[in-house]
């Protein structure tokens, strides 16, 4: 199972720096939700930390490794990432985009073998997607898209997946089938989850560990019931919030709130 962490990094856009001597531990064989307000740094967080951004200083591990010096390949078949703002689809069926995952793992002529169809029958077998193999993915609805990305990053058969905002635009039934799938993934397959959620009640819900950031730098960390208190959620969000115990849960959920007066 691979280990992630960063130490003292910095990131920046066009000289604008967005994350500034920031340090992390990511937990391994559990699910982590990092929350924030908009512009916080979440997403750069998470594209520092799979090697999409480039750092301006300091060090991401891999398996006690820098993560800028592995090459991309073992990068890839250890981690996978599904961007908030996905690629263009058009004309590409569901079982050739869930393929794609397998590149990692061929060698330079590109063929599937018999192991790469092994994973990726897996894939749409888990994300309940094996129906739609032969579709066009944009004839798909959200939710069934968002679950055949998911089984394209299943297909890379990583021990560490980040998703950024995998249930932004999907209605309340595909958020909990998405969020439901990656809980199952972590519990049955032991799989390290880390996401980016807007809905703190879904974070508190499905997480084990949560990261709240402002203003480019985690300011807190801990489990669900560490960061889910009027406190925290007044400093990271700037809200005066009413929080109540789940019923029948050992976590808490936001009721209501106000913005501070």
């Amino acid at each position: 199972m691979s280990s992630i962490h960063a130490k003292d990094i910095q990131v920046a856009y066009d000289e604008q720096l967005i994350i500034d001597r920031l340090s992390a531990e990511i937990p391994r064989g559990k699910i982590t939700t990092i929350i924030g307000a908009n512009g916080c740094g979440k997403s750069t967080l998470l594209k520092a930390l799979t090697r999409i951004l480039p750092l301006q200083d300091g060090t991401v591990y891999l398996d006690g490794q820098s993560i800028a010096h592995l090459p991309t390949k073992e990068v890839a078949r250890k981690i996978a990432l599904l961007p908030q703002v996905l690629e263009a689809t058009q004309g590409i069926s569901v079982y050739e985009l869930v393929s794609y995952g397998r590149f990692p793992h061929q060698n330079g002529l590109g063929y599937l073998s018999d192991q790469d169809r092994e994973k990726i029958n897996w894939a749409l077998e888990v994300t309940q997607t094996t129906a739609y193999a032969r579709m066009p993915v944009d004839d798909l609805s959200g939710g069934q898209r968002q679950r055949v990305w998911i089984a394209m990053a299943l297909a890379q058969d990583t021990d560490t997946i980040f998703l950024d905002e995998p249930t932004t635009y999907l209605d309340l039934n595909h958020q909990l089938e998405v969020l439901e799938l990656l809980k199952n993934l972590n519990e049955t397959r032991e799989k390290t989850i880390v996401m980016v959620l807007h809905d703190l009640n879904l974070s508190a819900r499905f997480s084990d560990h949560m990261i709240a950031m402002k203003d480019g730098q985690i300011k807190h960390h801990g489990t669900v019931m560490d960061i889910m208190t009027s406190s925290i959620l007044k400093e990271i969000f700037a809200i005066e919030v009413h929080l109540i115990q789940a019923p029948g849960q050992d976590y808490p959920i936001l009721l209501t709130y106000d913005l501070l007066k």
